[in-house]
């Protein structure tokens, strides 16, 4: 090591010395699991509705077309034909479909511990089938409406 940059080192520190200060590391306790999922759970809603995308492109909140017949306009929800656009309301609803579905695993799963009622175990598994079958055929039907034709 070259000898200037050890005087450097060395020369201040044996003249000035740190105070001696009595800080006490802040106390806090850990955030409890429900807290912890609850944020996990929202944070995952905000990634599949696109949030990202609705903050950076500012997509219109819903849309409207015009029809034909009658020359009225109507509201529209699905930006259908565009894979790659979605109105707010869309992202939204479709995001919250997946949460649905994924709610319904997490009741499955609570149905499945031997320390509950009979009662609540069956109301666990019967609600969380149904949010997994109500998330399943809605995203399919979002799917559907967003790509005319699609698995048929």
């Amino acid at each position: 090591m070259d000898p200037i940059v050890r005087v450097l080192e060395v020369v201040p520190y044996s003249i000035l010395r740190p105070p001696r200060l009595r800080l006490k590391l802040p106390s806090f306790s850990l955030p409890s699991a429900m807290t912890v999922y609850s944020l996990i759970l929202l944070t995952y809603f905000m990634v599949v509705s696109g949030i990202v995308y609705d903050v950076i492109v500012e997509p219109p909140g819903i849309g409207s077309t015009q029809d034909r017949a009658t020359g009225a306009v109507k509201p529209v929800v699905f930006m259908s034909g565009r894979v790659n656009g979605q109105y707010i309301i869309e992202g939204l609803s479709s995001g919250f479909m997946f949460v649905l579905g994924g709610i319904g695993i997490v009741l499955m799963d609570l149905a499945l511990d031997k320390n509950r009622a009979k009662s609540v175990k069956v109301s666990f598994a019967s609600a969380g089938i149904c949010f997994v079958v109500i998330g399943y055929v809605m995203s399919m039907l979002f799917i559907r409406i967003k790509i005319p034709g699609y698995l048929r």
